[in-house]
């Protein structure tokens, strides 16, 4: 499914291209109502200013399955980011890491690493969790694709990091990297709301704020 989520492209250039899957048995069956895919557009309908357009994919804890979607996501849908939710634990049905790894050309493994640290504020157990962050190549395109949790509260916590009550940063979440990141793979200039996430650039790489 594509959907425009944040008005048209301006002069900043064209919108960004999110690929948002949700990995579930039972949800993709119809058992219960997937939580992944609503949270995550939830997410960047609040966090994003700059223009993007989605594409969603529920499917099975496979791993031929999580692979196809993602490298259809990346190479014909031209997606510049790929969030997968679900799939990262270690039981034997979950395979997501692995289906990551299998499609990328590079690791990114400061993502998961950061990820892990969030949620250990937390929960303890958050050391099973197997999150993995890659970029996929080709001669003409690159995306980045990010493992995140399967709960709503942990993917938001994930994305933006830990606040305190006044709403100050104490931990920095992933994505206030993920712009830069798609900056230099050759990606569109995201921004955001600095209340929901701040981004973090080098001088060099900043750009006047777009005016709405």
């Amino acid at each position: 499914m594509s959907e425009l989520a944040s008005g048209n492209a301006d002069k900043l250039g064209r919108a960004l291209r999110i690929g948002l899957v949700s990995i579930s048995d039972r949800a993709s069956a119809g058992v219960y109502q997937d939580l992944g895919l609503p949270a995550l557009q939830e997410w960047f309908g609040a966090a994003l200013s700059s223009p993007w357009i989605m594409e969603t994919r529920l499917i099975p804890d496979e791993r031929a399955a999580i692979e196809s979607a993602l490298i259809d996501l990346v190479d014909k849908a031209l997606c510049d980011l790929v969030i997968t939710t679900g799939g990262t634990g270690p039981a034997r049905r979950d395979v997501t890491p692995e289906a990551t790894l299998a499609v990328a050309t590079k690791e990114m493994p400061g993502f998961g690493e950061q990820m892990r640290q969030i949620s250990l504020k937390f929960v303890p157990t958050a050391i099973l969790s197997r999150q993995v962050a890659v970029i996929r190549e080709s001669a003409e395109h690159a995306a980045l694709i990010m493992n995140l949790p399967g709960q709503p509260k942990s993917i938001k916590e994930t994305l933006e990091g830990l606040k305190d009550a006044n709403g100050v940063q104490l931990v920095a979440g992933i994505f206030s990297a993920v712009p830069y990141c798609i900056d230099l793979i050759g990606g569109p200039y995201i921004e955001t709301h600095d209340a929901v996430c701040k981004v973090f650039r080098p001088k060099s790489a900043l750009r006047p704020k777009a005016e709405n």
